[in-house]
């Protein structure tokens, strides 16, 4: 995968809160330990709730710790999570390439980061395993538009073989300092005062 680079000892760091979004079995999961671990796991349980993971990375010679908060796809944990979307300076929308479903789901997950997140959210469409290429059933031209509608950035990713992993999180936590920068005149963070816990329970996960 990749190892984190070093980050600059005695500069002030800034702190970016992600959250994960998107339908179960999507990778979405996989995706924040590729991140934050360079690990994959071939099997994986179910998110239940919410789960939290971070990583410290440098941008624009700064240091940057993400925060980031993977969500449960499935409807029954909807009300639970929602409340997370509140301060998050960034959002991923996960989608699965193989799997026209889950992105047609996304126009559903946007509209709860409208409704939920604050209003300069950064916003970024994941279309998640592109190593299965022969098994495409999402063309780049149709999660380009879609990105394009919503106001998002798009990036494809696989979380099994590591391949664009980073980009989503570290571009979207660069717009959000850059977006916080413009409106406040500083380079502001989003603090988090606590990080939740998450259970789980057996389930499935292929990125």
């Amino acid at each position: 995968m990749f190892a984190p680079p070093p980050v600059p000892a005695g500069l002030q760091s800034a702190v970016v809160k992600a959250i994960v979004v998107g339908d179960g079995c999507v990778g979405k999961s996989c995706l924040q330990l590729g991140f934050t671990q360079a690990s994959f796991r071939h099997t994986h349980e179910v998110t239940i709730g919410v789960e939290f993971g971070a990583r410290s990375v440098v941008i624009d010679g700064r240091p940057v710790k993400i925060y980031i908060w993977d969500t449960a796809g499935q409807e029954n944990f909807r009300a639970i999570t929602r409340s997370y979307y509140r301060g998050a300076a960034a959002c991923l929308l996960v989608f699965d390439l193989t799997n026209s479903a889950t992105f047609a789901s996304i126009r559903g997950w946007h509209r709860d980061v409208v409704a939920n997140a604050p209003p300069q959210v950064v916003l970024a469409l994941v279309g998640n395993k592109s190593d299965l290429a022969s098994s495409r059933r999402v063309s780049r031209e149709q999660a380009e538009a879609l990105a394009s509608e919503i106001g998002a950035s798009y990036f494809e990713t696989s979380a099994r073989t590591g391949e664009n992993v980073a980009a989503p999180f570290e571009a979207s936590a660069k717009e959000a300092l850059r977006r916080l920068t413009e409106a406040e005149g500083s380079p502001g963070c989003y603090l988090i005062a606590s990080e939740p816990t998450g259970a789980r329970a057996q389930g499935c996960c292929h990125a």
